[in-house]
């Protein structure tokens, strides 16, 4: 068995962290296992569905380096829906509700006010022909749904554990809209029967469809062949706040993060191992991620995402990046080597090396605030070239000159060579900067 997995986004908005993390573990997965990783495009709300969502969704799969083996638009395939459809409509499985959605409302309080759960009553299992020929003379248009078997659905969940669901609690899903547009559900199952998707890796949330989707996917797998797919339900994210994210997912789409200098892999990182009992550390190696992969260091409780844990994260694997890896993004900054080792570990996003090279090569506004003390500076910078030494043999020429000492000596030097409070190491930076701009700087000219 060929180990195939799918990630099934709607084109009806931007991807964000929690399907991020969806798409990664069934990457991961597949890679681990050598397998195959489907990209389905579920459009089948062809008014909310756009090309612009669509195209954004592939960019961002590709920015993170999740490559996909095949990939398809459900759009495309509803031909094959309609002849599962007319299938199940002939073995009565698949049968048309009338009732309208004030209707199914008022059933449900009902129900709940006898103490009841408000699972649909198969009324339209026994309509008679006058009553379906009063709806029809109303212009009233059927609902689909699937007749469930109303027994106990079990598997054996790769994080769950053994489930069972009863679906005599459940009602009979509606497959198809009043307007004749198939919801999530049937196009879905159809796919992964035909695809021969054998793990379906995603958020709880679904645990309750699942069951409901095994006994279609058991009427289906006799008609087309296949096998029901082994389910992973994995815990969903929260805030760092334990709160949900529904309200926030505009600000965490990976088009935001992207924007906001955020290493693809920063993303990955995290989002391998939250919820996992596995440290999170800097990964460049998606590979690396997958070869140690495992649903059995998964946990149950909700995981939390916390914005501030990915960009010390981001910042961290910029620290110990090498210049070879980003030398193409760096060149456009006018970035070299020698200037990267030295900013690398004082920065959390790449593009703040592009403000240090201007502190190197460039011209700055120095920053004095004693100037007695940086004028007598000026006069003692040592001539090029300088080395990491000459840092050193500077402060200490200024320290005898000017008696200064500690945090007040400095403090100024900094200030007025770099214009920053804080930063790499002087003796590092230092000669980079350089002796003719160290000395038009602590004199206090833009240099």
């Amino acid at each position: 068995m060929t180990v195939t997995v799918r990630f099934a986004p709607s084109p009806t908005g931007k991807l964000h962290v929690g399907n991020v993390r969806a798409a990664l573990w069934n990457w991961l997965f597949a890679r681990r296992e050598g397998g195959r990783f489907l990209l389905r495009i579920d459009d089948t709300d062809r008014e909310r569905s756009t090309s612009e969502y669509e195209d954004g969704i592939r960019a961002d799969l590709e920015w993170l380096g999740l490559n996909w083996d095949d990939t398809f638009r459900q759009s495309a395939r509803f031909v094959e829906y309609d002849m599962v459809c007319d299938a199940l409509k002939a073995d009565g499985l698949l049968y048309p509700c009338y009732e309208t959605p004030e209707e199914l409302d008022r059933k449900r309080r009902l129900q709940r006010a006898r103490g009841l759960p408000p699972v649909y009553d198969r009324a339209a299992l026994s309509y008679t022909d006058d009553q379906l020929a009063a709806f029809e003379a109303e212009g009233r248009k059927p609902h689909w749904r699937f007749r469930l078997s109303q027994t106990e659905v079990q598997w054996r969940d790769l994080i769950r554990g053994e489930v069972v669901v009863d679906t005599s609690n459940v009602s009979d899903p509606v497959l198809i809209r009043a307007d004749g547009v198939y919801l999530y559900t049937l196009p879905s199952c159809i796919d992964d029967v035909d695809y021969r998707i054998t793990h379906v890796i995603r958020g709880e949330d679904h645990v309750t469809n699942t069951a409901v989707q095994i006994e279609i996917f058991r009427v289906l797998t006799k008609m087309r062949g296949g096998n029901v797919p082994i389910f992973a339900h994995h815990s969903l994210l929260v805030g760092a706040d334990g709160q949900g994210l529904s309200k926030r997912l505009g600000g965490l789409s990976i088009e935001s993060f992207r924007a906001r200098g955020i290493e693809p892999e920063a993303v990955t990182s995290l989002m391998a191992r939250l919820g996992t009992a596995q440290a999170v550390a800097p990964e460049r190696s998606l590979q690396a991620l997958a070869d140690t992969f495992s649903f059995e260091t998964v946990g149950r409780a909700p995981a939390r995402f916390d914005e501030a844990e990915l960009a010390a994260l981001n910042a961290k694997l910029l620290h110990e990046t090498p210049f070879d890896a980003v030398s193409d993004r760096l060149a456009q900054m006018g970035v070299d080597a020698a200037l990267w080792d030295v900013v690398r570990g004082n920065i959390e996003t790449l593009a703040e090396a592009s403000e240090w090279r201007d502190v190197a090569y460039g011209a700055i506004d120095p920053v004095i605030e004693d100037e007695p003390l940086t004028t007598a500076a000026a006069a003692l910078v040592p001539d090029d070239p300088l080395s990491e030494e000459s840092w050193s043999a500077f402060t200490n020429a200024v320290k005898d000159k000017t008696g200064a000492k500690g945090k007040a000596l400095f403090m100024p030097l900094r200030h007025a060579l770099t214009g920053r409070a804080r930063g790499p190491e002087m003796a590092a930076i230092f000669p980079l900067i350089g002796a003719v701009r160290a000395r038009a700087r602590l004199a206090g000219q833009r240099s």
